[in-house]
């Protein structure tokens, strides 16, 4: 059966700058509209977690949009299996950034669309590993001082780095700035886009 167009209009049930700015550079209408709920921060692995969280993100604005597709999702830094949320303070950010130093992490973005008045909803969980360069106390100074670091997993930003602290970067770019979204657009596709009437 052939399938429609591309749904082109997303509600984000996220205040990120960076994924509504990836989703705008993919050619996608996108209208804000943040959860006002408390993430679950323990209790649960990783992957688990962010599935979770994006989930009840994504059910509460769907329930207030009918009609929408509503895309929710959260994303945590994972080193040694111990999840790196956003720092508390410029100390913490900086303790996070000299544990990850020289080391292998893993970013995991859980992501949840749903279109509201309906049970049609997709999940995944996109995972990436990340290298960091070895780094000392005057590399993390500079670095905090150039970049805000605490609304952001583990500390950093991947699209401010300009080589300062990532060494490679083994999977999707886009899903450590937060948001995997050539696998957004693929989950889009296969369950979101419908067949002309008639």
């Amino acid at each position: 059966m052939k399938k429609g167009p591309l749904p082109r209009r997303l509600i984000l049930a996220s205040a990120s700058p960076r994924r509504h700015d990836l989703l705008v550079a993919a050619g996608f209408e996108v209208l804000i509209r943040p959860p006002f709920i408390e993430e679950l921060e323990g209790g649960l692995a990783p992957r688990e977690l962010v599935a979770a969280n994006a989930e009840r993100k994504a059910s509460v604005v769907a329930a207030e949009s009918r009609g929408d597709l509503v895309l929710a999702a959260d994303t945590v830094v994972v080193l040694d299996g111990e999840i790196l949320g956003k720092p508390r303070d410029l100390s913490h950010a900086a303790e996070m950034l000299e544990r990850l130093g020289g080391r292998f992490h893993e970013v995991l973005t859980g992501v949840c669309l749903m279109r509201g008045g309906s049970t049609a909803r997709c999940s995944f969980v996109e995972s990436t590993h990340v290298a960091f360069r070895p780094i000392d106390e005057h590399v993390i100074s500079a670095y905090l001082a150039d970049v805000d670091p605490l609304d952001k997993a583990g500390a950093y930003a991947a699209q401010e780095d300009r080589g300062r602290l990532i060494e490679r970067i083994e999977g999707s770019m886009d899903n450590v700035i937060g948001l995997p979204v050539s696998r957004v657009i693929a989950a889009i596709e296969r369950h979101f886009t419908e067949s002309p009437a008639g």
